[in-house]
């Protein structure tokens, strides 16, 4: 007998190996989580020695920040393992068992998984800055004043349950994967770490026509009114461009970063909850129900004064 064979023996007479069986299928679209848990440490040890060069920098680095950001991050990775597959996985799965056509995995669907999630992840992010409900997740995101490798960490813990995840439902409609779905998303996060950084200048035309770069990506972060709402791209810039959302990084007029309603202090569960305490706040205070429907699609700003 093998080591291995062993160990599966072990595993076998622990009486564990049926409880896996049946939670496995509703884990399955959390194979995402695997690239994260194997890129951590890279981003750790970029972020450390960002902070190296950036510490005594206070414009451009704050420790207490840094570390809240990570605390963000690992919020938002709980949640999304815990409750990305029970969610978000069944109807994914039942569209998928629907599907139109019948793709087998090879090169050419990955690559279109690839460019049909870049296409999705692009209307999704445009949505999260341009309806108010999506928005009030993603603010956290914005909301800190500098651009760093940490601020890549600043996430929502509620996204799994403010829905942005609909978006790429029509991928699996149209017969692609959802395992692969998730890949692909995971991996475009992934290469979305590395351009939250001001150390990088403009990189060759060629990569800057295609691709988003720390360039591109920060305008997307400005608060600069010329700045704002622009840049939504993923991996690839070419959705702006071809849809009138690009904007290139002006060196005479520099981001300025965070968003534009301070939050009020800077604790985690204000951080993950400012934004949806406003908007219910508004909802309530509206006239009607119709214009308290509207405040969670129209954009942030609309009817916000009213309320004030």
């Amino acid at each position: 007998m093998t080591l291995t064979d062993m160990m599966l023996s072990v595993l076998e007479q622990s009486g564990l190996l049926p409880l896996w069986q049946a939670l496995s299928p509703w884990l399955a679209l959390d194979e995402r989580q695997l690239i994260f848990v194997f890129a951590t440490p890279v981003f750790l040890l970029l972020a450390g020695w960002e902070y190296r060069k950036l510490r005594h920098d206070q414009q451009r680095m704050n420790t207490a920040e840094a570390i809240r950001n990570f605390a963000l991050g690992a919020g938002y990775q709980i949640t999304e393992l815990l409750f990305a597959g029970i969610i978000a996985f069944p109807v994914y799965a039942w569209l998928y068992h629907h599907r139109l056509l019948d793709l087998e995995l090879n090169w050419l669907t990955g690559a279109l998984t690839f460019v049909g999630v870049e296409f999705c992840f692009y209307w999704m992010h445009r949505c999260s800055h341009r309806m108010r409900w999506f928005w009030a997740a993603h603010v956290v995101h914005h909301s800190s004043q500098r651009m760093n490798f940490s601020t890549a960490m600043r996430q929502n813990a509620t996204n799994i349950f403010n829905g942005a995840w609909i978006f790429y439902l029509p991928l699996a409609l149209i017969g692609f994967n959802p395992v692969w779905i998730g890949v692909a998303y995971a991996l475009s996060l992934v290469y979305q770490f590395f351009i939250h950084t001001t150390l990088v200048d403009r990189l060759p035309r060629g990569i800057e026509l295609i691709f988003n770069t720390p360039s591109h990506h920060r305008v997307h972060h400005g608060r600069n009114p010329c700045y704002i709402d622009h840049n939504y791209g993923g991996v690839l810039i070419v959705w702006d461009r071809l849809f009138g959302t690009f904007v290139a990084e002006d060196t005479q007029n520099p981001p300025e970063y965070g968003i534009t309603t301070p939050v009020p202090d800077n604790r985690l569960i204000t951080l993950w909850t400012h934004e949806y305490v406003d908007l219910f706040r508004d909802m309530a205070r509206s006239t009607n129900w119709l214009e308290r429907l509207r405040r969670l699609w129209h954009p942030p700003e609309w009817r916000r004064q009213d309320a004030d």
